[in-house]
């Protein structure tokens, strides 16, 4: 029996009923959610504060990395996210990027734009103009506030593009380009000449459509390059910190799919990784964290890291003794998840799915109903729980959303997992587990 009209929901503050559908959303669509990931994270609680520790350390000015370790279905992407939302939550401006043939880690201007491309504040999703703007408005603020006094426009705009070289004087020694494209983005919103500074927001993230106008009213030869795509990098850390936050937190993902590159672009992308591990040592990425994840292939397989020993030498880890894992090291490791971890995960949803929608009826949706939809998925893919979390998680809220839709909905009757109809939507590593039935 379809029920008439809604059950009544909790009385949850509106952000806070947001953010739960939300995350229901989201793990109805099968992604990760945008915001909220402690609200389902369980058995991370040791490394997110050694990643909680990291950032703090960051933040005061040093520089650090880290490497999250695992197979498939241990959660690298999961923690990613979820150190993300803490760097975030901390004052850091964050980029997520995943290694592909779009953004492969032998091409340093391409990893610097895809670090552009998804710079996010706790505020803005796609921030590198309002971080500019921020900056240039705090210079304005600081330059009236010597001055005690209204200064003409005029004035104002010459005292802010003094200040605007001063700030990047190291880098400007490096490349002067930067500094140029910001001065030009300064004078363009000044006079209103709004296509001038997207273009320049535009050369600033190495786009590449940034036209020839652009470059000859900012005096710049060429574009951003192998060469220079750090020494922006360090440029646009400058600007961040200056702009009030605490510094950039970088995640870098799926760095194994380097291993199936030609052996000369492998060995560019591990010099890539040996030159961010030197420069966070020598601290020329002050306020910089990053984030590296990785399979346990990329780590000791035999076109992995080993084959550049200087740089295995500094991330490799002490093998820890039976159940004291140590996540101080360069690597984070993480074990397969479990059934035990999923339950705990979906018990979680339930309360979620309660202030989203409403009430969970927890004589239909009980403690072992869920251990038997675990086991009716697990079942499915060979008896891989690690696999499965993405897929149990959205047909559990499928599940949910029946209950709280029809009253006459009995999971137990009613709920048969058919992975065939999941054909298509299924990602390699789980079709390569699940059991073909003829």
């Amino acid at each position: 029996m379809e029920r008439s009209m809604p059950t009544g929901t909790p009385d949850i503050p509106g952000p806070r009923k947001l953010e739960s559908q939300n995350i229901i959303n989201a793990l109805r669509r099968g992604t990760v959610p945008a915001s909220g990931l402690e609200r389902i994270a369980v058995g991370l609680e040791m490394e997110e504060g050694v990643i909680r520790a990291q950032l703090d350390y960051v933040a005061q000015g040093g520089g650090d990395i880290k490497f999250i370790r695992g197979d498939y279905g241990s959660g690298k992407t999961f923690l990613v996210a979820r150190a993300l939302e803490i760097a975030r939550e901390k004052g850091f401006v964050t980029a997520h990027v995943v290694v592909s043939p779009s953004a492969p880690l032998h091409k340093q201007k391409e990893l610097y734009r895809q670090i552009c491309a998804t710079l996010r504040t706790r505020e803005e999703e796609h921030a590198p103009k309002s971080i500019i703007d921020t900056w240039l408005f705090g210079i304005e603020e600081r330059i009236l506030k010597v001055s005690d006094q209204t200064l003409p426009e005029d004035v104002l705009e010459k005292a802010t593009l003094a200040e605007i070289e001063s700030a990047l004087a190291g880098i400007s020694e490096l490349n002067s380009s930067l500094a140029a494209a910001l001065r030009t983005y300064y004078r363009s919103s000044n006079a209103g000449d709004f296509q001038t500074a997207q273009s320049a927001i535009g050369w600033i993230c190495a786009e590449s459509n940034v036209g020839r106008d652009f470059k000859q009213k900012a005096g710049i030869r060429g574009d951003i390059d192998e060469a220079s795509a750090f020494i922006f990098l360090r440029g646009l850390v400058r600007i961040i910190v200056s702009a009030g936050y605490r510094g950039l937190a970088v995640a870098v993902d799926e760095v194994e799919t380097t291993q199936s590159l030609p052996r000369n672009q492998r060995e560019k992308s591990y010099h890539t990784l040996q030159m961010i591990v030197e420069s966070l040592d020598r601290g020329d990425l002050s306020h910089s964290y990053f984030l590296f994840t990785g399979t346990p292939a990329f780590f000791d397989g035999p076109r992995g890291i080993r084959t550049l020993p200087p740089l295995y030498d500094r991330i490799s880890v002490v093998q820890p003794e039976e159940g004291f894992k140590n996540p101080r090291q360069p690597q984070i490791a993480l074990a397969r998840f479990d059934a035990r971890k999923l339950e705990q995960v979906a018990l979680k949803v339930i309360e979620i799915y309660r202030e989203a929608y409403a009430d969970v009826d927890r004589s239909r949706v009980s403690h072992r109903f869920i251990r038997a939809m675990i086991s009716r998925v697990t079942k499915k893919f060979g008896g891989r729980v690690d696999v499965i979390p993405r897929i149990f998680l959205k047909e559990f809220i499928d599940v949910l959303d029946k209950c709280e839709l029809y009253d006459d909905y009995d999971p137990w009757e009613q709920y048969h997992f058919d992975a065939e109809h999941l054909r298509g939507e299924l990602k390699d590593e789980e079709e390569a587990v699940m059991v073909v039935e003829f």
